[in-house]
């Protein structure tokens, strides 16, 4: 057995997810349409499966497979876990959705388990090709996820424009990494970090390469100014997709980009540091952007679009931050990525099931919900106060933690500019919980009619503030999807209060892809 396969058995996670990702195709052949739920736990088991085949055999592991091409390390286990999780996730709160408005349940998760493949071996790749590849694994499974609701033409019009945009970034980015080859002679991250450091002058062609890969992978992170893709995205995908690209994709982009740095440029410090700014300036026009522009929205899935590259920006304030000398900077960007995952969880879980009551997606359709459905309301409520950063959820503790990485790291400025945005998008939080709380529950399920002054208008031409009829009462959630609930609202609690399991976790993962700094 040669070198480049003694270890190959430490793939043995990803051989086991590919293959129940077959499995579940095959399976959806034999079973009737009324028992494909039973789909949804196979795959969900399956995950939960892999995540403890993981822990038990790649704990405490720091190997390297394939001449340099992948890495198996605490960095690449952590996210391991943190993406099947969510996978579990997205999973068990679809199960309903899927059963009322989707065809075809078996390709459905089948899909995402391929994704997770990919996202797993996006936090593997230690070589830019490799990476690309698994980037476009991730990507394809996620152009048609997107269009899967194929009787709705917001649906088939936002995954046009996502395989549209998501193609022409692909292109990019393959683009850069050939210009990047071109000059350096390498696509291994630590063999570029060290060609870049014997560098006496920069040649051009190697910074447009890495502009290119910059622009590239700021389309997957919807980063502004390449995000607009992302709100049409959002708003056309069913639902459970919509909180899936919110989650996983954003996560696993960042995990390729953290390691790419930490390996391939911040071992090259004066390199490194002309890029630190440039980092500084998108996170800045990112933060400000996706906060300005979410104040102006009216329908939830693209509220959450812009929150969500609000959020990419404060990930992208502490990527300026990262250095070889400190984990701090690194510690708060991958913690802070687990507290907006668990936090959009607790928010989308509530969310599906609103939408499987109701099949409404506008703010102003979820009026009156405290009352109608208090534990929907309050879930919606915690997770929306998570995002805006207040005590004593998991949000507030990762933004203290981030932002303080960030002003440690010289970035003092852009750290008093994310506090900003976050009392911002404070308000647009609110405005959502205010419909919950405070409006009335419109009677016929259709926003009422305003005059020229605002006041609601009646028929006799009176005004008045009196409230509306309390709307339809709605269901209970499944089963299911209360446990998810139950699971996540305790988690964004926990971690809020008791952040240290996490952020342990998160050292070694930070160590493993920095193993000269000191620890904080």
């Amino acid at each position: 057995m040669t070198s480049l396969t003694a270890n190959i058995h430490l793939l043995t996670p990803e051989f086991v997810l590919a293959g129940l990702a077959l499995l579940v195709f095959v399976v959806d052949l034999f079973l009737p349409e009324d028992r494909k739920d039973l789909l949804a736990w196979l795959a969900a088991l399956g995950l939960i499966g892999v995540a403890v085949l993981s822990l038990f055999m790649l704990n405490g592991q720091t190997e390297t497979l394939y001449g340099g091409l992948l890495a198996v390390d605490g960095f690449s286990l952590f996210f391991k876990i943190v993406f099947l999780a969510i996978g579990v996730f997205v999973i068990l709160s679809s199960i309903d959705f899927v059963k009322q408005h989707l065809d075809h349940a078996g390709e459905f998760y089948g899909l995402i388990l391929f994704s997770i493949l990919g996202m797993n071996l996006m936090a593997m790749s230690r070589e830019l090709l490799t990476a690309y590849i698994s980037l476009e694994l991730l990507s394809f499974s996620l152009y048609v996820m997107v269009a899967y609701g194929l009787g709705n033409a917001k649906s088939n019009e936002a995954s046009i424009k996502y395989i549209i945009v998501g193609a022409f970034s692909s292109a990019i980015l393959l683009y850069g990494v050939s210009m990047v080859y071109g000059a350096l002679g390498t696509t291994r991250f630590l063999e570029i970090s060290e060609a870049l450091s014997g560098l006496n002058e920069v040649n051009p062609a190697l910074w447009v390469g890495w502009a290119l890969i910059l622009v590239g992978l700021g389309f997957k992170l919807s980063a502004v100014p390449f995000h607009m893709w992302a709100p049409d995205a959002y708003e056309g995908a069913p639902l459970p997709v919509t909180a899936y690209l919110a989650i996983a994709s954003k996560t696993a982009a960042f995990a390729l980009v953290i390691r790419l740095a930490a390996e391939g440029l911040i071992p090259a410090t004066e390199r490194w540091a002309d890029l630190q700014y440039v980092l500084a300036g998108l996170a800045t026009v990112t933060m400000l952007v996706g906060n300005l522009v979410a104040l102006a929205q009216s329908n939830v899935k693209r509220l959450m679009a812009y929150s969500s590259i609000g959020h990419v920006g404060y990930a992208l304030a502490g990527i300026a931050a990262l250095s070889s000398g400190s984990l701090l900077a690194a510690n708060g960007v991958i913690f802070y990525l687990v507290a907006y995952s668990i936090t959009n969880m607790l928010v989308f879980a509530a969310l599906i099931s609103f939408f499987n009551m109701t099949g409404e997606e506008e703010i102003a359709s979820v009026a009156g919900l405290a009352d109608r459905q208090p534990l929907l309301a309050a879930c919606i409520a915690m997770g929306l106060f998570s995002l805006a950063g207040l005590p004593i959820f998991v949000g507030f503790t990762a933004k203290f933690y981030l932002f303080t990485a960030v002003a440690d790291g010289g970035f003092l400025w852009l750290a008093a500019l994310a506090i900003f945005t976050s009392l911002i998008s404070l308000y647009y939080y609110l405005q959502v919980i205010r419909q919950m709380y405070i409006q009335p529950a419109l009677a016929a399920g259709a926003p009422p009619e305003h005059d020229e002054h605002g006041d609601e208008a009646h028929g006799d031409g009176s005004h008045h503030n009196e409230p509306e009829p309390s709307g339809p009462p709605l269901a209970r959630p499944s089963p299911v999807l209360l446990a998810v609930l139950g699971v996540a609202l305790v988690v964004v609690i926990w971690l809020g209060v008791y952040p240290a399991p996490v952020l342990d976790w998160a050292e070694v993962a930070s160590q493993a892809i920095l193993p000269n700094a000191p620890v904080p």
